[in-house]
């Protein structure tokens, strides 16, 4: 049987990894770099409040909206024409602190609304690597649970019958990758790989990002800028929490150490 249990810091792929943690009881970084991590940790930092929910068929997202008095975020192309906050991590300002939004993916909301009873549930790109590090650090001392990253990876549009859907997205394996090389306490095999593969890679990251079929189909789709934003190291110290259904930033400063503190505002 797959198990990764022996390790304190694991990673596991996708809707089946956030299940996989949830079942455990870990403590779960939620990784999807374009870009719904990027989106909710880049709208956290200027003050808006988010809840993630799951695409539906039947518009249950637009009736969950108004049951928490939130705006129902709009597709990228929609928004961008009326001038709303979107998927688009760079539509977010400090207009927008204080407001609820309802932010859909199939991939990083999903797997946040799957894991959503974990213990600590973080919100994790490259944009907060170290910082959310340094927050599950602290959580996973102070709860004595072990830690779980989960690439969100994406969706192919034209699977068949007998095909997975998940594509695998190196975006989110190097943002995976970078997030468990600051995280303390043994790794799996599997997450020491990852961590290889960002280290191999870090002086190249943002060339190798630019390039990647995920960042080509935003760009082709005129959202540069959105790539352009999410590529970034460790520009950005908030770490949203879930807390019950919304992100909002963690504040743990006061229990932490000096070295960790230095991650937090």
């Amino acid at each position: 049987m797959f198990d990764q249990s022996a390790y304190t810091c694991r990673i596991e792929w996708g809707r089946r990894g956030a299940r996989e943690a949830s079942e455990r009881g870990d403590i779960t970084i939620i990784v999807d770099v374009l870009s719904f991590s990027s989106t909710v940790t880049t709208a956290v930092e200027k003050g808006a409040i988010i809840y993630p929910y799951p695409p539906s068929i039947n518009e249950e997202e637009k009736r969950f909206a108004e049951a928490v008095g939130a705006e129902l975020i709009l597709g990228r192309a929609e928004a961008a024409r009326i001038g709303k906050p979107t998927l688009s991590p760079v539509s977010f300002n400090k207009t927008h602190a204080n407001k609820k939004y309802v932010l859909c993916s199939l991939n990083g909301a999903y797997c946040a609304s799957i894991a959503a009873s974990v213990p600590a549930l973080l919100i994790g790109c490259l944009l907060n690597a170290s910082s959310v590090a340094a927050a599950a650090n602290h959580l996973g001392q102070k709860m004595n649970k072990a830690i779980t990253v989960v690439p969100c990876g994406e969706q192919w549009n034209d699977i068949r019958k007998e095909e997975d859907r998940l594509r695998p997205a190196i975006e989110d394996y190097l943002g995976a990758g970078a997030i468990l090389s600051f995280l303390n306490g043994s790794k799996s095999p599997e997450a020491e790989v990852c961590v290889g593969a960002f280290k191999q890679s870090q002086k190249r990251i943002t060339e190798l990002l630019w390039e990647s079929g995920s960042s080509r189909e935003l760009r082709e789709r005129g959202f540069e800028e959105d790539v352009k934003h999410c590529i970034r190291l460790n520009v950005c110290q908030t770490v949203p929490v879930l807390e019950s259904d919304h992100f909002a930033a963690l504040r743990i400063k006061e229990s932490m150490d000096a070295k960790d503190a230095s991650h937090f505002i």
